[in-house]
């Protein structure tokens, strides 16, 4: 035995090659996602900017805001259809030729009902080439570093929204070159991809079933808690903008003010992922939702006008760090109450659902602000939370913490559908 056996220096060096090897291969794909997140976060803010100087509304301007998520959803159940038909390089090609194209059609055609069918059309065209890089991530990982691939895309996505968020300041919104610089950046991240030496693994050829009533007798709080996660997250990203204005500040106080709730999310999600693994994780979402109850009160409440504008950088920064990673913690909470041969469903049905509150919150948050102020975005954002929390306590009085727990995994900011393919293929091996 003695003989056969690898010294155990080189067993150790051995055990490194698999993720640095990976990584290598995938550090394109990472490039390529990493500008789509940063074209497409910089395209959210500057349609609610240029949208608020052209006169729209904030009904108007929440409802393009959530027509994004209206389209993640619709291309989460059409888009694998097409990659399966064409294939995978072809779809990206399309669909990324499209999403370039979009930026371009609301520079020409400034009307509320163009901008929303746009801004649908460009929530598609991301769910399909969100597909494409995720399956391509999970084909190049093997099982030992999969989760550390992963990992490293959800934190690469956090990182290049703030980098969009700060693109705002570059040009004059109410110019045409920040709709070129989106355009751009979506167009140059194709290359990264399409000139990418990994190995692209068929798709699963059968869709996963998702039943949201099995979903909700197995983990009632999750799929209330990830509807309301949506709510608060989507509103503030799409409507946040509005506010920022209404409390004064230029554009490159905007780019700030909506750069520090990304920041907050990077910073955080890591440490309370890791704070989850130990306590009932009800508990820090009911923890959560309270804290941020309270910095939102502090802001609506206590936060005088006349405030240095980093006071509000802080409070978002600290908001932003709670409300963005709660979503990672609650789906943790439903794969420690679901059958691990249920997790792909489970992710379908919570993303599905979070994308559905991604949806109507905008657009009811943003009627909130036309009929009584921006700070309803605030106030409506603390009802959401309170219901979270509200809906925590309530669970944890009738029902104990799972026995299992699965291990906490960064949930990347990405379209409806994504994660649902991606794990589908795991388990499709």
């Amino acid at each position: 035995m003695a003989v056969i056996r690898p010294p155990r220096v080189k067993h150790a060096a051995m055990q490194k090659v698999p993720f640095a090897s990976t990584l290598s291969v995938v550090v394109a794909l990472l490039a390529g996602f990493g500008l789509l997140q940063m074209g497409n976060t910089l395209q959210g803010t500057l349609l609610a900017v240029r949208g608020g100087m052209e006169g729209f509304p904030p009904t108007v301007i929440g409802l393009v805001g959530g027509a994004f998520s209206a389209g993640l959803m619709i291309g989460s159940l059409v888009a694998s259809r097409l990659i399966l038909r064409v294939g995978k390089i072809r779809s990206f090609a399309a669909l990324a030729s499209t999403a370039s194209m979009v930026p371009l059609i609301h520079l020409l055609w400034i009307d509320p009902t163009a901008w929303v069918i746009a801004r649908m059309l460009t929530g598609f065209c991301f769910a399909g080439l969100f597909m494409v890089v995720e399956s391509w991530l999970n084909g190049a990982a093997v099982n030992e570093v999969r989760g550390q691939i992963l990992s490293i895309y959800g934190m690469t996505g956090l990182v290049a929204g703030v980098v969009g968020q700060l693109l705002l300041p570059v040009a004059d919104p109410g110019g045409y070159a920040l709709f070129a610089v989106v355009s751009v950046v979506l167009t140059v991240a194709v290359l990264p991809v399409t000139l990418s030496q990994a190995k692209a693994p068929p798709l699963p050829a059968q869709p996963v079933r998702i039943d949201l009533f099995r979903l909700h007798a197995q983990a009632p709080f999750g799929l209330v808690a990830a509807f309301l996660c949506g709510i608060s997250a989507g509103s503030f990203f799409s409507l946040g903008p509005l506010l920022a204005q209404s409390i004064g500040m230029g554009q490159q106080g905007i780019a700030i003010f909506m750069a520090a709730g990304a920041l907050g999310a990077a910073a955080m999600t890591w440490p309370l992922g890791l704070l989850s693994d130990r306590i009932d994780r009800r508990l820090l979402v009911v923890v959560i939702a309270l804290v941020a109850v309270a910095v939102l009160g502090t802001m609506a409440l206590f936060t005088p006008s006349g405030a240095s504008a980093w006071v509000y950088f802080g409070l978002v920064f600290v908001f932003g760090g709670l409300v963005v990673p709660t979503y990672s913690v609650v789906l943790a909470h439903v794969n420690d109450s679901v059958r691990p041969e249920e997790f792909v469903a489970a992710s379908g049905g919570m993303l599905l659902v979070q994308g559905a509150g991604a949806a109507i919150g905008p657009l009811a948050i943003g009627a909130a602000m036309s009929a009584f102020g921006p700070r309803s975005l605030l106030w409506m954002t603390v009802l959401a939370q309170l219901l979270i929390a509200f809906c925590g306590v309530w669970r944890m009085r009738r029902q104990a913490a799972p026995a299992r727990k699965e291990e906490f995994r960064v949930q990347p900011p990405t379209p409806v559908g994504t994660e649902l393919i991606s794990v589908s293929q795991e388990a499709a091996r």
